[in-house]
């Protein structure tokens, strides 16, 4: 998972609403720097992080809330509905993962058993002694 961007620019002596709108800016930009990967269903490695970024600014957003504008409660939905896609997103490929690694590991299965079975019937056709 990709680690959170360090937020620099804040003023210990500034408003909390102009903190928040600098910490929110830096989860932003955070998020956005994955945008490239929204069209990649097999990136599914950085669309996770996309995913973390999203869930990042949203709970900073909320965390802030009262000291934002009230027309950012919009946004708060959106970025939490972008998170909720993408975290389905993300059990769908875990789930892929898994039945990728059941059926394979059904199929080696089959292939020793049928490799047992050979090897068991050319041992029969040569009878005693082989």
């Amino acid at each position: 998972m990709a680690k959170a961007s360090m937020v620099t620019d804040l003023d210990r002596n500034a408003s909390t609403g102009k903190n928040a709108r600098a910490i929110a800016r830096v989860r932003l930009t955070e998020m956005f720097s994955w945008e490239t990967y929204v069209d990649d269903p097999y990136a599914v490695k950085n669309l996770h992080n996309l995913r973390i970024a999203a869930k990042r600014l949203r709970y900073t957003l909320e965390i802030f809330e009262e000291t934002f504008p009230d027309e950012c409660a919009s946004i708060i939905k959106e970025v939490e509905q972008i998170q909720e896609e993408l975290g389905s997103l993300h059990d769908d490929d875990v789930m892929i993962a898994l039945l990728r690694l059941s059926l394979g590991a059904q199929d080696s299965g089959a292939a020793y058993e049928q490799a047992l079975l050979t090897a068991s019937s050319q041992d029969q056709k040569k009878g005693p002694g082989g």
